[in-house]
């Protein structure tokens, strides 16, 4: 009824009537009409042939049809045409069959006036394009079902099929109709289908569920869906049902699941390893991580799958992972040795076998990659090189001293007997003889000092307090250092006692209170600090040059430029100096190691470019020492309190664990700051106190302090360093941690120092 004008047919052969209705028409202001009246059914079928009407007006009584069969001739003619019969008084009954044949409203002539006829034609037009409109949706419905696996159907109230449509096969619509699933399958099945759709026709909620139906001695599998059917008023008269059959997806998830759980029992055994092994696709996306890989590298199998292992692993394309993966592929097999990463970006090295895996045609589809961390092996493989390259050093230089003594002997008694020789000399010629004992003086000197290297001077070893030497030394320094660098020492009155040589010892000090002022040329700070210390197993397991048993470590630390990493592991190498030409021969720390090995010591250095170098000398105690204040005692085991060790190195966490649960603590353990606080936000009214390392990945120790402080206020913490320098130990004690413990640290320390801040 676009522009409200309505094209309209008018049958009816008496022309009054048709007069009649053009002026009804004509009265109407809200609707144009275009009538076409004609006389004959015959010529209304001519023009629905050729034209398109919006509504019929079809008087049942023509010269040439009467009756119902003229309703139904011009009905089949334009079924999409609404048509409204018009008749007399006496023919309602004609009128009412019409419209069961589908006519869409009737009209009694003398009775219609124009808004009548009107809304009439608009509900008759309305109600034939909903009719329309519902034949076409059931039609697409029908040519839906008809090409789908769909099996759709009613019940009544007593769950008697009322309506199918596309059943299963082995069952025809003529075998369902009318019956109830207990006359078509199974008594079993029968009654878990009944108990479902009671259960919808009590409670008016649909569901959906998968059950199985035999027919005809056949199991399948369907996908069930059953709403309630309502009628006109809401009432519940039955349900409407849904069925898809699933049996191949069911057989290929019995199947899938048979697979996955081969693939978990065989999963569970590799994570029996503690080897880290992962499964890669030929795209190098991984496809399996086991708990050895969650270990060992920290990321959890749900955040590696699906991620490619050179961006998890390297930090930047690695032309030996490339050569692997070449190798690995042409020969189908490759091993060695890789530097990669873990979550915290700290860099470990694995000794890596790799694999390629084939399908059962034989072509390659991922590769299997077993890797064990060598990184504690090589450290110590380090240090065992450089204790023997030192060693191998020592021996050659022992060898040098020997033939430079019989040399320079001769030399320096030629010229101290010349000018007895020749007591008249000229001034020019003693002074000449004078130099020449004065250079095979410093060669001589120079030869002791290769000496005291390659094999320690033997001095006379007395017990002794070295409390006493680093005060005296102390003193000595303030007065000749410059005044651009303060000088603090820190020995405690219970120090125990050595057996050395005091003059060397003495030496010892000295060569490292002079490098450590050459390296602050713009002024800082030198501490020099000493405290008794118990070595134990876990301890030694730390340090190859360390024993169990009781030592005295003394601490020289400087607030200078720092050691590069590059060169850390050569400057106790006889010669070696980064000094200028000159002012420096690059024997200072090879004796103090020298001198320091000959007392059974050992010697550690830690150092950050730009923040400082500290010497940890280490001196076994003997006895006769002071008696042990309560510090030194056998400390107390815990009462299963929860300590929170953060620390990214995983031998000190798997070694400091075992230590406390061995002294009824309970632990948590945190790669870096950023888990540190998470878990101690989860945890904050259970955990007793944090062990913090304070140089950590990702947010560093004193950040993560500040911010667990935020956190609870009262948080108790042990601050923990490699690195003594005195500003570490400012900045730590600066935000208020309660104890520091110094690397690496004994059980007893560790130990002592939570009895200290849990007590």
């Amino acid at each position: 009824m676009a522009g409200e004008q309505i094209k309209v047919l008018l049958v009816e052969d008496n022309p009054g009537d048709v007069l009649l209705l053009q002026e009804l028409f004509k009265e109407v202001t809200t609707v144009v009409v275009e009538l076409m009246p004609v006389e004959r059914l015959y010529e209304a079928v001519n023009y629905l042939t050729n034209e398109i009407f919006d509504v019929i007006l079809l008087d049942l009584s023509l010269p040439d049809s009467q009756g119902l069969q003229t309703f139904v001739i011009a009905h089949n003619q334009a079924k999409a045409t609404p048509i409204i019969v018009l008749t007399g008084i006496n023919d309602e009954t004609l009128a009412t069959r019409a419209m069961q044949q589908g006519a869409q409203d009737y009209l009694v002539k003398g009775q219609v006036t124009g808004d009548l006829l009107v809304r009439s034609m608009r509900y008759a037009i309305e109600r034939q394009q909903a009719d329309n409109a519902l034949r076409q949706s059931e039609e697409r419905f029908r040519v839906a079902l008809k090409n789908s696996p769909i099996f759709v159907y009613n019940q009544d109230r007593d769950l008697r099929y009322t309506w199918v449509y596309n059943p299963p096969s082995g069952l025809t619509v003529e075998k369902i109709l009318g019956k109830q699933d207990l006359d078509i399958i199974p008594v079993e099945d029968a009654q878990h289908l009944i108990t479902i759709k009671r259960g919808v026709l009590t409670t008016g909620i649909g569901t959906r569920e998968e059950v199985s139906i035999t027919i005809q001695d056949t199991t399948r599998y369907y996908d069930l869906t059953v709403e309630p059917l309502r009628n006109e008023t809401q009432e519940i008269v039955g349900v409407t049902c849904a069925s898809i059959d699933i049996s191949e997806r069911q057989a290929a998830l019995r199947e899938r699941k048979l697979a996955e759980e081969k693939i978990r029992e065989q999963a569970a055994l590799l994570d029996v390893t503690t080897d880290a092994i992962c499964v890669r696709d030929l795209n190098n996306q991984i496809i399996f991580w086991n708990k050895g890989a969650e270990t060992l590298y920290g990321w959890q199998a749900t955040e590696a799958w699906g991620k490619n292992a050179s961006e998890l692993l390297y930090d930047e394309p690695s032309p030996e992972v490339e050569a692997a993966l070449l190798q690995v592929i042409s020969q189908g097999k490759w091993q060695g040795e890789l530097t990669k990463l873990t979550k915290t970006d700290k860099e470990i090295l694995v000794a890596s076998r790799w694999s390629l895996i084939c399908d059962e045609q034989g072509k390659p589809k991922s590769i299997l990659t077993v890797d064990t961390d060598i990184t504690e092996k090589k450290h110590l493989e380090a240090q065992l090189f450089r204790a023997q390259r030192l060693e191998s050093i020592g021996t050659l230089a022992s060898g040098i001293a020997h033939d430079l003594n019989n040399i320079l002997t001769p030399i320096l008694a030629g010229a101290q007997l010349l000018p007895l020789k020749f007591p008249d000399a000229d001034e020019r010629t003693r002074h000449l003889l004078e130099i020449l004992e004065i250079n095979a003086r410093r060669g001589a000197d120079l030869v002791k000092q290769v000496l005291s290297f390659a094999r320690g001077v033997e001095g006379k070893r007395i017990t002794l307090q070295l409390r006493h030497i680093i005060v005296e030394l102390g003193k000595i320094l303030k007065e000749t250092f410059p005044k651009s660098i303060e000088i603090s020492t820190d020995v405690p009155q219970d120090l125990w006692m050595v057996s050395g040589d005091s003059t060397q010892l003495h030496q010892v000090l000295m060569n490292l209170c002079v490098n450590a002022r050459d390296a602050m040329t713009n002024g800082g700070t030198l501490s020099i600090s000493a405290e008794n210390l118990l070595i134990d197993e876990n301890y030694a397991r730390m340090n190859l040059e360390a024993k169990v048993g009781f030592y005295i470590v003394i601490s020289v630390s400087d607030t200078g430029i720092g050691i590069p990493r590059e060169i850390l592991d050569r400057i106790f190498e006889p010669f070696f100096t980064t000094k200028d030409v000159g002012k420096g021969t690059g024997l200072g720390l090879s004796t103090v190691l020298g001198i320091i090995k000959s007392h059974s010591g050992f010697v550690n250095v830690y150092s950050e470019l730009g923040s400082g170098t500290s010497f940890h000398v280490y001196l076994p105690a003997v006895e006769g020492m002071e008696t042990l204040s309560p510090e030194d005692l056998p400390p107390q085991t815990g009462h299963e309190e929860l300590i929170l060790v953060v620390d990214d190195e995983i031998a000190i966490q798997e070694i400091t664990r075992t230590s406390l649960e061995a002294h009824n603590y309970k632990i948590l353990i945190a790669n870096d700051g950023i888990e540190a606080i998470a878990l101690y936000a989860q945890n904050r009214d259970k955990v007793s106190a944090v062990l913090m390392d304070i140089m950590l990945p990702s947010l560093d120790g004193l950040t993560a302090i500040r911010t667990l402080q935020k956190i609870n206020p009262q948080v108790k913490i042990i601050a923990s360093s490699g690195l003594m320098s005195d500003n570490k130990l400012s900045a730590a004690a600066a935000i208020g941690i309660n104890t520091f413990l110094s690397k690496p640290y004994t059980i007893n320390e560790l130990l002592l120092s939570l009895q200290k801040v849990l007590s």
